[in-house]
């Protein structure tokens, strides 16, 4: 996963416009969601983001009960995802990796 981030860090130093967007978007998605941690955490799991995309998709990998749960999609999509599409201008999706 570091190798990815590395990639992307290189490919958006290459273009001015995104990589000054890109640090301040990832700030951003990461605050958002240390704002619903604490809800995830009380239910046994949590969440870490992996990647976020120059087109607004952002990875996160989940852990503990969040993993298992048969919820966990209608959580990401209602309510995460549309939290940090409310907190973060240009995110289109939230996707979760393994």
């Amino acid at each position: 996963m570091e190798t990815a981030t590395v990639a992307e860090q290189t490919n958006s130093a290459s273009t001015p416009t995104s990589s000054m967007a890109s640090p301040e978007m990832k700030a951003q998605i990461l605050s958002a969601i240390n704002k619903v941690r604490p809800a995830l955490q009380a239910d046994g799991g949590d969440m870490e983001l992996v990647e976020v995309t120059e087109d607004g998709v952002v990875m996160v990998r989940l852990h503990g009960a969040c993993g298992g749960c048969p919820m966990s999609t209608m959580t990401l999509t209602y309510g995460i995802e549309r939290f940090l599409r409310q907190q973060v201008p240009g995110v289109t999706q939230l996707v979760p990796v393994e």
